[in-house]
């Protein structure tokens, strides 16, 4: 709705974002797609994509909406599909249901759309305008436009520290650095993505279940461990179920590989160095169809993730605490630039609150200098 209070298509395009934004962290490496179909000013259908391998949201919605969908505008958050999968292509569903008007947010990055869908709806003689809230959209679905294009996961990387960047106590003591409206998103963050990741270091001080817990039932991430001699006890609370994957390396001891691989969890062999081959690690996550991993690892993870350029986005928890210790850990342990301009800095800053907390999100820009050190995994 625009400042003048009229309604137009951004006022319908931003109902059908809400569901999209709703159903993300469910659909799997499908994107979330929102649905709404008007008739002479009147809502008629809506629809969701609620989980990979069934009905998209434009189905839904032609559903709820009937024969009323005779002469109406669809408002889709991406294009629609043209193509065969797990389902039917929705743009023949379109066509079929006489819509007279098609209203697209962005096109559909998949080589297998690509604007396909687009053509065999204007072909159809119908009427169809793209780029209405095109970036708003693409946000939503970040994770699966950038996974498309490169078959990698896309990394979110989380950490929360006090102001001089300490996220535990020289002691290791780290509850809490933050508040409890901060915590609380987290587990959010954790509902919407594929993977959670952590190194060997964080098993074994903090044992943690890596689970999502809110005040409703949530999807719980994938629990990805990086641990390059598989130091991780096969008691470990990460490992209490089955389907966790650890990138280890290839000195990691056999035995220890075939028990762990018996309890259901999978150990990918990553590197022959002393290292987890961090990059190899996500191209195999890529390749068993994981989009979107929540990195919240300490500071060797985190520093090293981002050496190597394969965090796309973070999340920075700020609590206004100083705790100091000159050894106390920080958020991020690498061997550090020579120079300031050379520093990574964070593009599209968005700053938030929770609570007493300042939460800083951002994607990072990487320069040239590539002459860092890696700590060891």
């Amino acid at each position: 709705m625009r400042d003048n209070g009229q309604i137009n298509d951004e006022f319908y395009m931003k109902l059908a974002l809400e569901m999209a934004a709703g159903a993300v962290g469910q659909t799997g490496i499908n994107p979330a797609v929102g649905c709404v179909i008007v008739r002479q000013g009147r809502i008629i259908g809506l629809g969701a994509h609620l989980k990979r391998g069934d009905a998209h949201a434009e189905i839904h919605a032609l559903r709820m909406a009937g024969t009323e969908a005779d002469g109406a505008t669809a408002y889709v958050t991406l294009e629609p599909c043209s193509h065969f999968g797990r389902t039917p292509p929705c743009a023949d569903r379109l066509i079929e249901a006489k819509v007279s008007r098609v209203v697209v947010a962005c096109t559909d990055p998949n080589p297998l759309v690509a604007g396909a869908g687009i053509k065999r709806l204007r072909e159809a003689g119908i009427q169809v305008d793209t780029g209405c809230l095109e970036q708003e959209a693409r946000e939503i679905n970040e994770s699966f436009h950038y996974f498309i294009g490169s078959r990698l996961p896309f990394v979110t990387l989380k950490t929360a520290s006090t102001l001089d960047g300490k996220i535990a106590s020289r002691t290791g003591d780290s509850k809490w650095v933050t508040g409890e409206e901060s915590r609380a998103f987290v587990h959010t963050l954790r509902h919407r993505q594929q993977a959670i990741m952590v190194g060997v270091d964080t098993v074994l001080a903090d044992d943690p279940s890596l689970t999502t817990r809110l005040s409703v039932p949530g999807l719980d991430p994938i629990p990805v461990i990086a641990d390059s001699s598989l130091r991780i006890p096969e008691d470990a609370r990460v490992l209490s179920g089955s389907g966790a994957v650890i990138l280890t390396t290839y000195s990691a001891p056999k035995d220890k590989i075939n028990r762990l691989e018996a309890s259901g969890h999978a150990v990918l062999l990553t590197g022959f160095g002393p290292r987890v081959d961090l990059a190899e690690g996500m191209r195999m996550l890529g390749e068993r169809d994981i989009a979107s991993v929540l990195l919240e690892g300490g500071g060797k993870l985190n520093g090293s993730m981002l050496v190597e350029r394969l965090v796309n986005k973070i999340v920075l928890f700020l609590a206004p605490k100083i705790i100091g210790g000159a050894h106390a850990p920080g958020s991020f342990v690498f061997g550090g630039f020579s120079r300031m301009k050379d520093a990574i800095q964070l593009d599209r800053v968005r700053v938030d609150t929770f609570g007493k907390d300042l939460c800083l999100t951002g994607y990072p820009l990487y320069g040239e200098d590539e002459t860092v050190c890696l700590p060891e995994l």
